[in-house]
């Protein structure tokens, strides 16, 4: 495992600096490199226990489980190096920890629109969870018609000799929102520079404001069928 992610660190870095600053840089950041990502996990671990709790929870008290889906993912090393190229960020260790907010991500679907509410609302309730940043695509979508809420937050994780806050991005969606989100990107990037004709954001923005009515006629339902 840590010899492909210096291969693969090595392959992205040798683009934009010479053979040798490379070698330097896999010599003494390698190791701090793999036990930060390793936080990392432990901070997604966290995220997502705190979530199976809530669902678990929230069944309890209402007989009902917000939650369809949990999903995680940890940045690749070239995409975090090529982040940092972009935005000309330091290639340090510490750089990445204070620069880049999306390393670690968690993707919570849930059933309905007001879930995504009431689970930010319960989830950013709890003590050790920090709000560091909230984008909401819901109620101002993106011009694309991409709708999620988005959070960036900051948890504990607890090693053996030390307790550590660590940086995660939430996404909370509805399942028409992450269907849609999922088939706009399958389409961008089938194109190798990700871009789309005119027509094709056109149909895609009308897919995204069937999936918005589709959400509020689920939410109407499930109201009606509880009364």
């Amino acid at each position: 495992m840590m010899d492909n992610t210096i291969a693969v660190l090595e392959q992205v870095l040798l683009k934009a600096i010479s053979k040798d600053a490379v070698e330097e840089w896999i010599e003494r950041y390698a190791i701090p490199f793999k036990e930060l990502m390793a936080y990392y996990k432990c901070a997604i671990m966290r995220v997502e226990t705190k979530f199976k709790v809530l669902n678990e929870n929230f069944s309890l008290m209402s007989d009902s489980n917000p939650i369809e889906n949990i999903e995680s993912r940890l940045k690749s090393p070239k995409s975090i190096v090529d982040k940092m190229i972009r935005y000309n960020i330091p290639f340090t260790v510490d750089s990445i920890e204070k620069n880049l907010h999306d390393v670690a991500g968690v993707r919570v679907t849930c059933s309905y629109l007001s879930n995504i509410y009431e689970l930010e609302e319960a989830f950013l309730n709890q003590d050790d969870v920090t709000l560091i940043q909230r984008k909401d695509y819901i109620e101002n979508p993106k011009p694309n018609g991409y709708r999620s809420l988005h959070l960036i937050i900051s948890v504990p994780i607890f090693l053996q000799k030390e307790k550590k806050e660590m940086m995660v991005e939430l996404q909370l969606r509805t399942l028409a929102m992450d269907t849609w989100a999922s088939f706009e990107h399958k389409i961008r990037y089938k194109k190798q520079n990700g871009r789309i004709t005119d027509g094709v954001s056109a149909e895609l923005l009308e897919c995204a404001n069937l999936c918005t009515e589709l959400d509020k006629k689920m939410e109407h339902i499930e109201s009606i069928a509880h009364l």
